[in-house]
Formats: structure tokens, C-alpha cells, sequence
């Protein structure tokens, strides 16, 4: 027999890369019942755990065979999975090269491709060569002519070796690739969807595939689908123990070792705004399960990207993580002849040193790591520009007003900026007296300016070395923001996560915003008349050209999964206009207050949709009133009253649904904390004090401490004296019309609120303790389902003030500017309904008619004051029955009724109802002719005809 027909011939092979992993296996195995009849050819691994499986569990559902025991000839169909680069499947790197084989490909790894800035420097390079190559061949080329070329040339080399990973990658003549967290998910969907049965030992290898590939489902590269088909697999009774002893890799002595040697070894290399962690070490043995010591590493140490590179006996291995997009680690190490998938990638090198082979990565790290706009991250817009013939002392309120300690300064328009001028030399200025002089006489005019695309060295540059305060932002010609050393300083510190800015002013206005997609929290949470109405909304600002975020308590309830009804709409832009267009759109209406710059769109089912131009406000003076200018969504969240309400959610067609999150309110609303947003908030706005306890009440949450403190602070130095009763009555009118308002009044008593509202004000236990009558009283009420509307504050109120002196309730109520009729209601109703709550517990009336007339006089609110203030069950259960049985009591009979029985109109007609309704009352007359027989005898005995 011949070797030839000693070897297996198959029409088709299966295969993946060296260094097989888990999924790689998974996805030959899923491969292999889509083309049956096919040999699978293992590429062996250099993981322990994966051989050992493999060898002593899966090698029987196998139809495999080794490459020296395949006649290649035979095979007109190449399968790969899990890669597509020649380099990573040496084994049949032959097929490759013949035109007769097919080559299918099924991959979750992107395609690679060189960036705009590596095409560019590409191009570069081989137009200088052609031009050195051209003169060598013109001229006689001296040493130091050749010296340049060689060095040109070993740069376009270097740059060549990098791309081949290009040039590497095999085009399939078919090819189902996705973004998924395992390459087996994409063969088991189409398993699934072909009915190709799966046994459970089968069903175990592919999810332990998924599993591993996703860290059980925490890498960021998971995503729906694999969930859905290790469900799926689960079905097919995969074993969860088995996955579970396989994908739990505990780190024994021997590997703790080497963690502490990487651990060690890190270092910390800022990359295009990116952190950046590399560990280099060496060992004369092979490290066992290096991927999972590197895991274990990014979860103590907290790291973003990660590379170790190790060199073992006489290979270099790298194995790299990552948890943010910007760095590709596939791509990454594809210059390095490696691969993977953007979070998670691996490469083995060899006939180099470590030191070559880490400057190597370095370089591919610096062309591949996307650099972020850290420009537009990092300004702040609009920018504040004035008149360079403006007095320093107004400049100097300029800068009072909104917290900066720089300012760009302008001739005539807001392009043409000349220089800019510091606090520092606006104070000095004013020290000599010289207040009254235009800043153009001291502003600096040697500044220069950054455009949008700038790097972090660059800004660094401007702003360090140069000495430069504030930075502009140029784009077309036009100043579009500015960057401040704080603003800087604030990135560069950024990586420490512990540390949060106490600063109070604009520098927390530039923190990076948190950005995540929260569409299917949205979908979840919200009616598809909602999310609908928010899609047409966001496609008006496209129409418009404008950016569209709701905001605020709409976007904080749905994190909380409260229902709101109420949609504000922050717009980047002119908010009126905007208004105006969705009116039109949505076949509404549209209420404009151009003083606010906001409008309310009513929409023909009556819905409301409040939208604001993005704006800053400023205080000319505590608790004065701001005054409102045009800006941008940063400073628009910036100036709202706390981290809970500060979240947005953008609207506009791309990016629908990304939430975004400048002050760290989804931290807040996680940790059930009420915090400020900068320290000068309650001396801006001091009735910020009485909302912060209103939603500490509302959503069970806890006052921060530094917060709390400014509450103190704010009370002690008494920043209130200036605030004006209307508006301190409107703050605590709304905590007394939450549900369960009581916590909340215990805090204005913990904080001496009370003495805010008038020094008189008793706000004692006692009075504390009442409120819990009035909650169970208005709790009844509400249980009756009766369709009465009515004051629920009032009732609360009235309990509130009971103890104080008539003159301090006169005062409260003059203070509060309450209407007359509110005021009659908590104040002489209310002292009425003391009265007769007093004769009641006395001695409660024999008839109905008696309590009648005692408690008629009285609305609602009264009479729920008196039930929650009395002291005897029986006063309390003759008020609620008045309430519930007698106080819509009406006689039948009517003034045509007696005209009818020939009694004259006159006086004598109310003495008759009256007659008639304490008979009804009383249960004396049922019906019409009960009524009539009765004013019959009444008039037979009184009456003349």
C-alpha cells in the first residue's frame, strides 16, 4: 500500500488558529456538524486546562486527524473559525494559495484596517522614497544623502512589517462574521436555525466556548446573542458543573508568583488621553494559564488596558485586556502577528528581545489607540468674551458672576478675540485704584489658541509651559469654547477613581460626562407612546440641525422606576424656534417666554412638552433671582440643584438613548444620596435647601454629608433673610403635597428650618407627632374614592401652625402672601373648626340633624383636620360619618313643589327645607311624598293659606 492511500482524503477541512482557546474548539465542533463528512484538524494549545479537556473529554466527537495524515489534494473546501489571518494557521497555509478550494470563514474578530493617520504617514513615506530612489538613480549620492535614505527606508520598512497583518488577512469566498462575544455563538444561531439536532456533551463544548469567551458574560464584547444561544444550549442540556470546573480558574501558589512579578512590573503610559498599563518580566518555564492571571490582575489593580508580556524560555507571549473601545487590542497585537477581538487579544513572538518587542507594542499602541475629541471634552461653551473697553471693575463682576478667574477679551466680535486678562491683574488693578480703566490697557496679548482636534501634549504645551490661563477653541475662524488650567488639571488627575472634585465653580461643569446606551432600559421602562413621541422629537432637532436632551426629573424618575409624566426638553440652540417647529409637526400648540427662553408645545390630546434653550444662569446676589444667557447642555445641567436631576438623555436619531452624566447622578441615585453641585449652591439659590428635602423624602434617600453641612451653613449665616416668603411658601407647599411628607418635616425641624418660616413657629414632637393623624386621615379619604378635590398641604399646614399664637399665624400668612381665601381657611376656619372639635368631644348632638349643623360649615380640609386632631375615638367617628353619610344629604321636594301646595315665596320657603332636611337627617321622611306629607303638617299647623 502506497503512503498516498494510507492518508484520509477528505473534501473538506476544518480548522481555527494555534494556540486554540476554548471558543476556537467550540466553534471546529459546531463547524463540524454544518459540514459533515469534514476532518477537523486541532492546532493545538498552549493552555493546560483546554489540552487536557480536549485529550481526555472531547476528543471523540471528533472526526479528526493530524495534517501529515491528510492528502491535501482531495480538499476543495476550507473552513475556519474563530481567524482569519494566514500566520495563525500554518498547518494548512498551502490551501491557501490554490484557486481550486473554496475558503468559508466564520469570525466574531473585526476586520483590520489602518487608520486615517497610519494611510497618511504610509503615503508620506513612499513619497519620500520614491523621491530619495529617483535622485539616487540621477546623481552620485554622498554618505550623508545615503545615511537619509537608509533611514526613510527603515521607517517604511518598520511600517511595512507593522501593516502586513493587511495583506495577511484571507478574503473567504464565504464569510459569516459578527460582533459577537464568541465565534461559536454565530455557528450555534445557525445551528439552531437549521434544526440540526445537539447532544448534551456537544451542547457543553459550545457553551463552554461562550462562556469563556465572555468571562462568563462580563466582557463588554458580550451581547444579546450570546446570551440567547448559551440559553439555547442550556436547553440542550450543557453542563453547567462541568463549564463551571472549567471557566473557574483559581490562581494557584505557583501563578501567584507571577501575578506579584506583573503586579510589580506595571507602568502607566498615557496614550492619546488613555491609560495605558504594561507589565514586562521574564521566566526560564512556561507560565500555565497566563490569560487568567492577567484577568485577575485587571480586577485588582482596576485597569482599563492592560498588556503582559512574558517572555518564556525562547517565546515572547503578550496577552492583552481591554475594557474600553478607543483601544483595540486585536488590532493592536495584529501588528505584532497576533489577533483577537477588541477586548481580549494575544500574540506569540519569537527571535526578538523583550526591549524590541515592548517599544514595538508601545509604537502600536501610539497608531492604533483611537485618540477621543479631548477638546470638546474638555471646554467650555460658550465662551465668555467681553469688551476690551470695559472697566476693570466690570470685568470684575464679570468674573464674580460666573465663577471664572480668566477672560477672553474682543475689539469688536466674539472672532476676533485680541488677549485675555486674569483675576490676578483685575484685582491688582483695582488695589491701585485704577478700577476705572478698560482691561485692554493690562491684557496679555502673546496667547495662542488650540483647534479642535488638538492632543493632550499640545493643550499641556499651551497651558504649562506656556504659562497660557485660558486656552480658546477655534473652529472655522470662530472662537467655539476655552480650556483652563483647571479644566486640564481635572482630566490629568481623572484616573485616580477615588478621588471626586470638591471644588466648588465651573471646573465641575467640564468633568468627562458619562456616556452608556440605555435604549433597552427605555424600552423597558417607558409606553410606546413615550418612546415614540421622544423619536419624533429627536427627529425635529434633526430637521432643524439642532442637539435634543430630556432632562432632569424625567430622566432620574425613569432610573428610579418612578412614573413621570412630565418632558423637558434641554435644546443646544434656539429652543423657541425648536418649540415652534415640533408644534407644527405634532399639530399643536406652543406658549413662548422669550424672557426664559422656554416655550411649552401642547399637543392636541392636551399633553404638555416644556423645552428650554440650553442656558446659564447667575446670581446678581444671594437668593436673588438668576438671570438667565444662553449656553451649552454642560453648563445648562451644571446650573440645576442637584447630581439626581443632572442626568440627560440625547434625543437626536444618533445616539438615541445615550445617557449622559457630567456629575456622577448615576453614582447618586445607586447610592441614595442627595448631593450639590458645587458649594455656593444654597448661597445662590437657598431654597435648593427645602428641595433637597423634599427628595430625600420623596425617594427614601440620605442628605450627603457635605451637603448637609452647607444646609447648616446656610441657615447659621442666614442666607434666607433675602428670600422672599412667596417663594419659600411654594418650596414647602410642595413637601406638604408629597404623599408622606412627615420625614420631611422632621428635617426642616432637625435643620432649625422652622425658625426660617417664622421664629414663632412650635414645631415640636407633639406637633410632629399629629402629622401622623393627618396622613391616616388623608389616607381614608383617599380610600373612599370620591372625586373631591382638595388641599392636601392645608391639611398638613394647619397642624403645622396650631400651637403658634394667632398673631404669628397672621404674620406666617402675610409672610407666605396668601390669598384670602387660604388664609380664612388656615387661619379663621381653622380656629372655628378648633371650637366645634371642642363642644363635640364634650358632648356629641343626639341627631343627625345636630351634627349637621355643627360640621356643614366646614370644607374638606377641616374636616380632615379635625379627624386627625381628635382626641376622642368618638368625635372622630361622628365627624367621619357626617363625612361619609350626611354631608351630601338633600331634601327632594323644590320651591315649585310649595308654590304648588299654594305657600307664598318668601322667608318662609328656607324654614321649610331646613325643616325638611333635618327631618331627612333624621330619618323621619324617606321619599318625594314622605316630603310633601310632611310640609303639609308642618303647614297645617304654622301656615295660613
Amino acid at each position: 500500500m502506497t503512503e498516498n492511500s494510507e492518508k484520509k482524503r477528505p473534501e473538506t477541512i476544518i480548522t481555527s488558529h494555534v494556540n486554540s482557546d476554548f471558543d476556537s474548539v467550540a466553534s471546529m465542533l459546531a463547524a463540524q456538524k454544518l459540514y459533515t463528512d469534514s476532518v477537523v484538524i486541532f492546532p493545538g494549545s498552549q493552555e493546560k486546562n483546554i489540552r487536557d479537556f480536549f485529550i481526555s473529554s472531547m476528543s471523540y466527537l471528533f472526526n479528526m486527524a493530524p495534517p501529515e495524515n491528510i492528502d491535501f489534494s482531495s480538499v476543495t473546501t476550507l473552513v475556519l473559525v474563530d481567524t482569519r489571518q494566514k500566520k495563525r494557521i500554518p498547518a494548512v497555509a498551502d490551501l491557501l494559495n490554490r484557486n481550486d478550494v473554496e475558503i468559508h470563514i466564520y469570525d466574531h474578530h473585526p476586520r483590520q484596517s489602518l487608520s486615517l493617520h497610519q494611510l497618511a504617514e504610509k503615503k508620506q513615506i513612499e513619497e519620500t522614497k520614491h523621491k530619495n530612489g529617483s535622485n539616487f538613480q540621477k546623481e552620485d549620492v554622498e554618505t550623508n544623502q545615503n545615511k537619509l535614505l537608509e533611514k526613510k527606508q527603515e521607517k517604511d520598512n518598520k511600517l511595512q512589517n507593522n501593516n502586513n497583518f493587511q495583506q495577511e488577512e484571507i478574503e473567504g469566498s464565504f464569510e459569516l462574521c459578527d460582533s459577537t462575544g464568541a465565534t461559536v455563538t454565530i455557528l450555534t444561531k445557525l445551528l439552531r436555525k437549521k434544526n440540526i439536532a445537539i447532544t448534551p456533551e456537544e451542547a457543553t463544548v459550545m457553551a463552554l466556548g461562550i462562556y469563556e469567551d465572555t468571562g462568563s458574560f462580563t466582557y463588554t464584547s458580550t451581547t444579546e446573542d450570546d446570551f440567547r444561544e448559551a440559553a439555547f444550549l442550556l436547553s440542550c442540556g450543557a453542563s453547567i458543573s462541568t463549564i463551571s470546573d472549567l471557566i473557574s480558574k483559581e490562581i494557584k501558589s505557583d501563578q501567584i508568583t507571577w501575578l506579584n512579578a506583573l503586579l510589580n512590573e506595571i507602568t502607566c503610559h498615557r496614550i492619546n488621553g488613555y491609560d495605558i498599563h504594561l507589565s514586562t518580566i521574564s521566566s526560564p518555564t512556561y507560565v500555565q494559564d497566563l490569560a487568567a492571571i492577567v484577568q485577575k490582575l485587571m480586577k485588582i489593580e482596576e485597569l482599563d488596558v492592560f498588556f503582559a508580556v512574558v517572555l518564556m524560555e525562547n517565546k515572547i507571549s503578550i496577552v492583552a485586556r481591554s475594557r474600553i473601545e478607543e483601544a483595540d487590542v486585536g488590532q493592536i497585537l495584529s501588528f505584532l502577528n497576533g489577533g483577537g477581538h477588541p477586548y481580549a487579544a494575544s500574540a506569540t513572538i519569537t527571535d526578538k528581545t523583550l526591549a524590541q518587542v515592548e517599544q514595538e507594542l508601545l509604537d502600536s499602541i501610539e497608531k492604533t489607540v483611537h485618540g477621543r475629541e479631548i477638546v470638546l471634552e474638555l471646554m467650555s461653551s460658550p465662551p465668555i468674551i467681553i469688551d476690551s473697553m470695559m472697566t476693570c471693575k466690570k470685568a470684575s463682576r464679570v468674573m464674580t458672576r460666573y465663577n471664572i478667574n480668566s477672560l477672553l477679551l474682543s475689539e469688536d466680535n466674539r472672532n476676533n478675540v485680541t488677549g485675555f486678562i486674569t483675576r490676578q491683574i483685575i484685582e491688582k488693578a483695582i488695589y491701585h485704584k485704577l478700577d476705572h480703566l478698560p482691561v485692554k490697557e493690562y491684557m496679555n496679548t502673546d496667547f495662542a489658541v488650540i483647534s479642535t482636534d488638538a492632543r493632550i501634549p499640545e493643550i499641556q504645551n499651551k497651558i504649562i509651559e506656556g504659562k497660557q490661563r485660558i486656552l480658546p477653541v477655534m473652529r472655522d475662524n470662530e472662537v467655539i469654547g476655552v480650556i483652563t488650567r483647571t479644566d486640564l488639571l481635572n482630566f490629568l488627575v481623572s484616573d485616580d477613581k477615588k478621588k471626586q472634585a470638591s471644588a466648588p465653580g465651573m471646573a465641575r461643569a467640564v468633568k468627562h460626562a458619562k456616556k452608556r446606551n440605555i435604549l433597552p432600559f427605555i424600552n423597558e421602562r417607558l409606553s410606546p407612546d413615550i418612546i415614540e413621541l421622544l423619536r419624533d422629537i429627536g427627529r425635529a432637532g434633526d430637521e432643524m440641525g439642532l442637539d435634543l436632551f430630556v432632562v432632569g426629573g424625567f430622566v432620574r424618575d425613569l432610573m428610579l422606576y418612578r412614573k413621570s409624566d412630565d418632558i423637558d426638553i434641554v435644546v443646544e440652540g434656539d429652543g423657541i424656534a425648536f418649540a415652534k417647529h415640533l408644534a407644527v409637526m405634532k399639530q399643536g400648540r406652543c406658549n413662548t417666554h422669550r424672557e426664559f427662553c422656554t416655550a411649552v408645545v401642547i399637543l392636541p390630546c392636551g399633553f404638555k412638552i416644556d423645552v428650554a434653550s440650553s442656558r446659564l444662569e447667575y446670581y446678581k446676589a444671594p437668593a436673588a433671582l438668576p438671570t438667565v444667557e444662553m449656553s451649552s447642555i454642560k453648563l445648562d445641567l451644571f446650573r440645576r440643584d442637584f447630581t439626581i436631576n443632572t442626568l440627560a438623555i440625547r434625543l437626536n436619531q444618533e445616539g438615541f438613548g445615550t445617557l449622559i452624566d457630567f456629575f456622577g447622578g448615576q453614582r447618586d441615585i445607586k447610592d441614595k444620596s442627595i448631593r450639590i453641585i458645587h458649594n455656593l449652591s444654597f448661597v445662590e439659590d437657598p431654597t435648593r435647601v427645602f428641595r433637597a428635602i423634599k427628595f430625600a423624602n420623596r425617594f427614601n434617600f440620605t442628605i450627603g454629608k457635605l451637603t448637609s453641612n452647607l444646609i447648616k451653613n446656610a441657615i447659621r449665616i442666614d442666607f434666607f433673610k433675602n428670600l422672599s416668603g412667596l417663594r419659600v411658601f411654594s418650596e414647602l407647599k410642595q413637601i406638604l403635597e408629597e404623599e408622606n411628607p412627615i420625614s420631611a418635616i422632621e428635617l426642616l425641624n432637625e435643620y432649625h428650618l422652622d425658625k426660617v418660616i417664622h421664629p414663632g413657629l412650635i414645631l415640636d414632637s407633639s406637633v410632629i407627632s399629629l402629622m401622623e393623624s393627618v396622613k391616616k386621615a388623608l389616607a381614608w379619604h383617599d380610600l373612599l374614592y370620591l372625586d373631591i378635590q382638595y388641599a392636601r398641604w392645608a391639611v398638613y399646614f394647619m397642624v403645622m401652625i396650631r400651637r403658634c399664637p394667632v398673631k404669628v399665624i397672621d404674620e406666617i400668612c402675610n409672610k407666605f402672601r396668601l390669598p384670602p381665601r387660604q388664609k380664612n381657611m388656615v387661619l379663621r376656619d381653622r380656629i372655628r373648626a378648633d371650637d366645634r372639635l371642642y363642644l363635640l368631644e364634650k358632648s356629641l348632638p343626639c341627631k343627625n340633624s345636630g351634627l349637621y349643623h355643627i360640621l356643614s360649615i366646614f370644607k374638606t380640609e377641616q374636616i380632615l383636620y379635625m379627624i386627625a386632631t381628635a382626641k376622642k375615638e368618638e368625635a372622630r367617628k361622628a365627624i367621619s360619618f357626617y363625612y361619609t353619610q350626611l354631608k351630601d344629604v338633600t331634601p327632594l321636594i323644590r320651591g315649585k313643589d310649595l308654590l304648588t301646595m299654594g305657600i307664598k315665596p318668601g322667608p318662609a320657603y328656607r324654614d321649610i327645607m331646613q325643616k325638611v332636611l333635618d327631618a331627612r337627617l333624621d330619618g323621619l321622611v324617606d321619599t318625594l311624598e314622605d316630603e310633601l306629607e310632611y310640609v303639609n303638617m308642618i303647614n297645617q299647623n304654622r301656615y295660613p293659606h
